[in-house]
């Protein structure tokens, strides 16, 4: 086995890892540019940055994902959202998979998952393909040589995409497999080199062992103002509601994009990097993250480009929709570089709302907040799952629902208590369709929403007046200098308001008959909320 910077004590064939071929140990960008060129596993693009196709899979397999059933998960796991896997299934696809890996090379990276050391996941990550060592060495955070030298790993995850598990020996659902073994703390991928699920089984994993330390762990964006991290804002949302794009204003330092924690201590980044969409990326409205699309050691993913020249076409959804870059969180100049802010002044959640009748912007109180957040109404977006062609209207509760191995009410307490002890100002916004639903109507204008969160970051949204929502009993503003007042009214913008009340009580019933597998669990007041 070749060795790079690895604690010797921590190799892996002390961790009974025998007869693999060269092992890479926790190499650096440049290395791992060069192998993943060398293996032939993807093209060196403009500016050095590194382009490559998954294959066969172009977005996460949340069918495909399991957690291992045994006595010390079984009864804090949504097995309603998780499938289950049983121990001896797991032991003939981990001795399976290790059979396969004899005699192959493989990258090793020790990561960490948190920047703040008190709750930090110390992760290792071998990996296949060096690319995927790439990935989430950009995507986790990369520890010094002090801490290498000393570090021992509280998980282990196996990405093997030339596996394939064999459904009746290892009871999965495809040759396909994700599988969560709490009791091992391993993570075991087959079948798919998809990267993406790399850092989702990580922040599945936060997600079930957060909370037991009263940290409330978020699917969400963060930034702070400038010079001033307690003055915070988190966006919920899933993947295509614009949680990287509206958190990296150019006027407040970028937290994260994509997964936060909330303790005592405040805010604090999971990851190390971003994991962008780039599919009809603007170079004027998101001049930061298009640069990185050229620059050394970006993961450029399921990108078209031209064969001689290497410029890539960022409106060719031909491989995929859910075209991706991935790049190191200093890639932005307004990074935060300690991935630290305050506890939440404002806590925004995203929608993207395929139907097209929410506002632009609505003001939640803290029970309607709650409601929102348990319902975690949005739209699929095309490419973001296997077999999403167009935007789907979904109810994803936490806004993230395929990473919560709890139930969701345990996250709803968590943040409803942070948010009544912090006092923060909760946001709905809206940035999907408006004028009518996807199909007639137009997508929401990022300017537009880039206004309205800016007056509600700096407190003038709330000195404004606003009118209560007929249908949803929210508070809407009636103006803001900079947005058309129409645009503040989504009834305005549909040629016929009949139609427009019509699609909003369906919308309306269809959050009703979801909320109602939530309603043994909460409080009189979300209760009440959800009523309007």
């Amino acid at each position: 086995m070749t060795a790079g910077r690895v604690n010797p004590a921590q190799r892996l064939e002390n961790q009974g890892f025998l007869g693999l071929g060269a092992v890479h140990y926790n190499y650096a960008e440049p290395a791992l540019v060069a192998a993943a060129v060398a293996r032939g596993e993807g093209t060196l693009g403009q500016g050095g940055a590194f382009l490559c196709a998954t294959g066969q899979f172009t977005g996460r397999s949340p069918k495909d994902k399991f957690v291992v059933r045994s006595p010390a998960v079984e009864e804090h796991i949504w097995w309603d959202n998780n499938s289950a896997m049983q121990p001896a299934s797991f032991a003939r696809l981990r001795a399976d998979m290790l059979a396969h890996m004899q005699g192959r090379d493989y990258f090793v990276q020790d990561l960490f998952a948190g920047a703040d050391p008190v709750h930090r996941l110390d992760v290792r990550v071998i990996t296949e393909l060096a690319w995927h060592g790439l990935f989430i060495r950009h995507l986790l955070r990369r520890p010094d040589r002090a801490e290498l030298d000393g570090f021992t790993p509280d998980w282990t995850i196996i990405n093997c995409p030339s596996f394939k598990a064999d459904p009746a020996r290892h009871g999965c659902r495809t040759e396909t497999v994700i599988a969560l073994n709490f009791d091992e703390r391993t993570v075991l991928i087959a079948n798919t080199a998809y990267a993406g699920e790399n850092k989702k089984a990580v922040f599945t994993l936060l997600n079930y062992l957060l909370p037991e330390k009263g940290v409330m762990p978020m699917h969400c964006s963060a930034n702070h103002a400038p010079g001033n991290p307690v003055d915070t804002a988190v966006f919920f949302g899933l993947s295509g509601t614009g949680k990287t794009t509206l958190s990296a204003s150019p006027d407040r330092t970028l937290i994260g994009d994509d997964e936060h924690g909330w303790s005592d201590r405040g805010t604090f980044n999971f990851e190390g990097g971003c994991y962008a969409k780039t599919i009809n990326l603007n170079p004027e409205a998101e001049p930061e993250i298009y640069a990185t699309t050229r620059r050394f050691g970006t993961v450029v993913e399921n990108m078209v480009f031209d064969p001689e020249t290497l410029e890539l076409d960022f409106a060719d959804d031909s491989l995929t929709a859910n075209t991706r870059c991935a790049y190191p969180l200093d890639a932005i100049s307004n990074a935060s570089p300690t991935g630290l802010g305050g506890h939440p002044k404002h806590v925004v959640m995203l929608t993207c709302d395929a139907f097209g009748v929410l506002p632009p912007i609505a003001r939640l109180s803290p029970a309607q907040a709650m409601y929102h957040f348990l319902s975690g109404f949005t739209s699929k977006v095309a490419g973001t799952e296997r077999g999403v062609t167009e935007p789907q209207p979904t109810f994803s509760t936490c806004f993230g629902a395929p990473f919560m191995p709890r139930r969701p009410e345990v996250y709803g307490k968590l943040l409803q208590a942070k948010i009544a002890r912090h006092g923060a100002s909760c946001w709905l916004v809206n940035t999907g369709w408006t004028g009518g639903a996807y199909g007639t109507g137009t997508r929401m204008p990022i300017r537009a929403t880039r206004a309205l969160l800016a007056a509600a970051l700096d407190g003038s949204l709330a000195a404004g007046r606003f009118r209560r929502d007929p249908h949803f009993g929210f508070d809407v503003p009636v103006a803001v200098p900079g947005v058309a007042d129409a645009l503040l009214d989504p009834r305005r913008t549909w040629a016929d308001a009949d139609a427009y009340d019509a699609q909003a009580q369906r919308l309306v019933a269809m959050f009703a008959a979801n909320f109602g597998q939530y309603a043994p669990f909460i409080d009189d007041d979300v209760r009440a909320a959800a009523l309007g």
